[in-house]
């Protein structure tokens, strides 16, 4: 008793804590005292997505922080309760996979941000969908852990599926119409093909239906409007469900 009384126990004090990590699996906060790493980001974040389609909510229950802020690509603002309630399984004949791909990183400190893109394909009833979206989260190691804080998460724009059209409708479509005085757009048909001019810039219409185009790569339609007369008498650019109405002169 006198010896072990007279050891120094600092030593002892020090190595104690350490070894617990070791031996205590329990201790499971341990292993986030080491640096977060770009791969672990990875495989964290494609746990998540894995999750998505059997609607298991763990994943999203552990990684985000109960204080997040979570954007999708649907403009909703979601807190954890809610994102995780979001969780649910796909429908009876639904099924699918969402794979992480080209993450960046930036990894300072208790901070990491993972920017990303993620391919999602879709089968609904044997018909395959795909998509594209891209998503940045923002980790923080607090209270030992990292978890998400703040994640958003924006849609590829993709152009619709080219439609069949009569082109012989063309010519109900061409000419100049007016925006307001001096500001004015050209409509017409080289061959099969029908184009809209402004500027000097010409653009081709590519139908999606029958009065309704989209030019490529640009968001938004463009609808000609008939008249009671069975003319058309107007070209409106529909952005975001909003129309700019271009008068028609001739």
């Amino acid at each position: 008793m006198d010896k072990l009384s007279n050891m120094d126990i600092r030593p002892l004090i020090v190595i104690f804590p350490v070894t617990l990590c070791f031996l205590n699996p329990l201790r499971a906060l341990c292993a986030d005292q080491v640096p977060m790493t770009k791969e672990e980001l990875i495989r964290r974040t494609q746990e998540l997505f894995d999750a998505v389609v059997p609607g298991d909510k763990e994943p999203w229950q552990k990684y985000f922080a109960e204080d997040c802020i979570f954007a999708d690509e649907k403009g909703r603002n979601l807190n954890k309760a809610q994102l995780v309630a979001d969780i649910t399984p796909l429908p009876k004949g639904y099924s699918g996979t969402i794979k992480v791909a080209k993450a960046q990183s930036l990894i300072h400190g208790d901070t990491a941000v993972l920017s990303y893109d993620t391919d999602e394909t879709e089968t609904i009833f044997g018909q395959n969908l795909t998509a594209r979206y891209h998503v940045t989260d923002t980790w923080l190691r607090r209270n030992d852990g990292w978890q998400i804080v703040s994640s958003q998460a924006m849609r590829y724009y993709e152009d619709p599926a080219v439609g069949r059209i009569d082109r012989k409708k063309f010519a109900d479509f061409q000419g100049t119409y007016e925006l307001a005085p001096g500001q004015t757009r050209r409509v017409f048909s080289e061959g099969e093909l029908l184009y809209v001019e402004r500027n000097g810039k010409r653009e081709q219409l590519l139908p999606e239906s029958c009065e309704i185009f989209f030019r490529k790569g640009v968001e938004g339609r463009i609808l000609f409007r008939y008249a009671d007369n069975g003319r058309v008498n107007a070209l409106i650019d529909r952005r975001n469900n909003e129309d700019v109405i271009w008068r028609k002169l001739n």
